[in-house]
């Protein structure tokens, strides 16, 4: 057996290592670095740039600077470019240093830092880098600005105030309670603030000069001018920007952004009248995309779908591609995308997109209904089929048990019926539209359909009929045929079933079909006319078309008795419906 064996990582560099620890030690305790870094920067200012040790002190105050910065991360291998930089900056330290490169560079610092300020939610680093800004900004203007203003500076008394009073918020940082804080919170940085910062406080500085130099006056009521004068400013303009009551400066810069040119509104009416006049999915999509197309700042565009792709204008470099339900479509514009540029072309595809899709579903919506006219009217026809084979069913089994007379008599009355009944369903595959049209005497209709089920055990009762009362005869035809031949099957079960069909005539006709049988079952009642049922004895769906039927012609079907023993169905007008 080979005994198993224990890889040996490689050596690790000495100087890697240390650099390693150094990062982890600034990440774990980062206010001890931030304030060894201001001291030393402290007591560079405070030897003067003439120093050689404020020079070798600022070295070191960079150093500790490197491992502080939110802008790489402490295993990030420095490039070099970078390092050519870093090393320009130590040169420049070394031989150039003046209270000009000093100022410059405490405002830098100060911009890192507020831009730090707003972005902390723990309340306690939060008070830290304020403090350290507070920090910044007095050693700048107590110490740093009085060495190169034009008329003189601040008293000694101030001056050595600051310089052993200052350290002292150095140590107040040193002391705050330290807060967990992620490695990657620790790198965020606002450049929006930090340079708002950085250009507030150059405005300070030459707005300190200028008066000093202009107005003949001291530096302290120079900056004091300037301070507040630039406080002001900021004020207004911040009331303008966002005002308690109506709209500010924000809402047009907002409007400005959003709608780059072209406001969102018109484009939607743009889509919504396109989509008015073009039906058609596809060639509503090269519609939009052409227009799409002819917005000034939009060099072209492309499109694909499963089945289609085109082309419009010309391609750039700067492309945005917007993938939706079933569609990409990439917009190329003239200029370089900002992203609030970006943003707006993908809401400008998104919506096109979005009208596509509904054209898409308005399509299969068509035809879907036009399926479903196609099926209902099958059904309906393969309905009236299967009454008119059971309508034949009972002359053949009449013909069968019985030779009289009388039975071929009725069988003579019959057979001409049933074939113009035929030929009435076979016209209705033609015309499907037409078949509630032809309209009959209430009086011949009701006559013919006693005729009809003769001999089958069906009590007919007629009042009020008058010759000139028109009714639509196919209605009648399928919803008598349908309730009759349900009442007739509920005596199959062998028990007497007593079937009664009565009509009212007058100004609104009422056909009533009884019958003494069992109660429809609730749960079936209450879907009775709204949806098909499941049926025993048929295919469930006779009554159901039977209501579509009398709804579209003006009348309603209705179960106006539902009790055990007395089984009532009832079709009349919809304006006079029985209860």
């Amino acid at each position: 057996m080979q005994a198993p064996s224990t890889a040996v990582p490689a050596a690790v560099p000495a100087n890697a290592r240390l650099a390693s620890a150094a990062w982890s030690f600034s990440q774990r305790h980062w206010r001890f670095v931030v304030v060894a870094m201001l001291a030393l920067l402290h007591i560079a200012v405070v030897r003067g740039t003439a120093d050689d040790w404020a020079r070798a002190l600022l070295l070191a105050h960079l150093g500790l600077l490197l491992l502080w910065q939110p802008f790489l991360r402490g295993e990030h291998q420095i490039s070099a470019t970078q390092g050519v930089f870093i090393g320009l900056v130590a040169v420049a330290v070394m031989l150039w240093i003046g209270w000009w490169l000093l100022a410059f560079w405490v405002v830098v610092l100060a911009g890192l830092v507020g831009g730090k300020v707003f972005l902390h939610q723990a309340r306690w680093q939060r008070r830290c880098y304020l403090v350290v800004l507070i920090y910044l900004l007095a050693l700048l203007a107590i110490i740093i600005l009085p060495e190169i203003a034009p008329s003189g500076g601040v008293a000694r008394e101030i001056r050595s105030g600051a310089e052993y009073g200052l350290p002292m918020l150095l140590l107040a940082v040193a002391l705050m309670p330290a807060e967990a804080e992620s490695a990657d919170a620790a790198q965020v940085i606002d450049f929006f603030y930090s340079i708002f910062l950085m250009l507030v406080l150059g405005m300070v500085i030459l707005g300190s000069f200028t008066f000093m130099t202009l107005g003949r006056i001291p530096y302290l009521e120079a900056l004091t001018k300037t301070v507040f004068l630039i406080a002001g400013t900021i004020l207004v303009l911040g009331l303008a920007w966002s005002p308690r009551t109506g709209a500010g400066l924000n809402l047009f810069f907002s409007r400005y952004l959003f709608s780059i040119g072209l406001p969102v509104e018109k484009w939607l009416f743009f889509l919504a009248e396109l989509s008015r006049m073009e039906a058609k999915p596809k060639r509503f999509l090269a519609e939009g995309v052409a227009g799409l197309a002819r917005l000034p700042w939009i060099a072209g565009a492309a499109w694909q779908t499963e089945d289609q792709h085109g082309e419009v204008g010309t391609r750039s470099d700067h492309a945005v591609v917007h993938v939706g339900e079933g569609l990409e479509l990439t917009i190329f514009s003239r200029y370089r995308t900002s992203p609030a540029l970006q943003w707006h072309m993908h809401l400008l595809g998104q919506l096109l997109a979005e009208f596509y899709a509904a054209k898409l579903r308005e399509e299969m919506l068509r035809e879907s209904s036009y399926l479903q006219a196609i099926h209902e009217t099958g059904a309906r026809l393969t309905h009236d089929v299967k009454n008119l084979l059971q309508s034949l069913n009972v002359l053949c089994s009449v013909a069968g048990r019985d030779e009289s007379p009388e039975s071929q008599a009725l069988i003579r009355r019959q057979l001409p019926a049933i074939t113009q009944r035929l030929s009435a369903t076979l016209e209705k595959l033609q015309s499907p539209g037409g078949e509630d049209s032809q309209k009959v005497s209430l009086r011949e209709w009701w006559e013919e359909l006693a005729r009809r089920y003769q001999g089958q055990s069906v009590d007919f009762t007629a009042t009020g009929l008058d010759a000139g009362n028109l009714v639509p005869k196919s209605l009648l035809d399928g919803v008598a045929e349908n309730l009759l031949q349900n009442a007739i099957a509920k005596r199959a079960g062998g028990g007497v079933v007593r079937v009664q069909a009565s009509i009212k005539g007058g100004a609104a006709p009422e056909l009533r079909v009884c019958d003494s049988g069992a109660a429809v079952a609730p749960e079936v009642a209450n879907a009775l006319f709204r949806a098909p049922v499941r049926s025993s004895a048929g295919l469930g769906i006779g009554l159901y078309q039977a209501a579509r039927r009398a709804e579209s012609s003006g009348y309603v079907l209705a179960l106006a008795e539902n009790r055990d023993g007395e089984v009532c169905f009832a079709l009349s007008p919809a304006g006079a419906a029985s209860p």
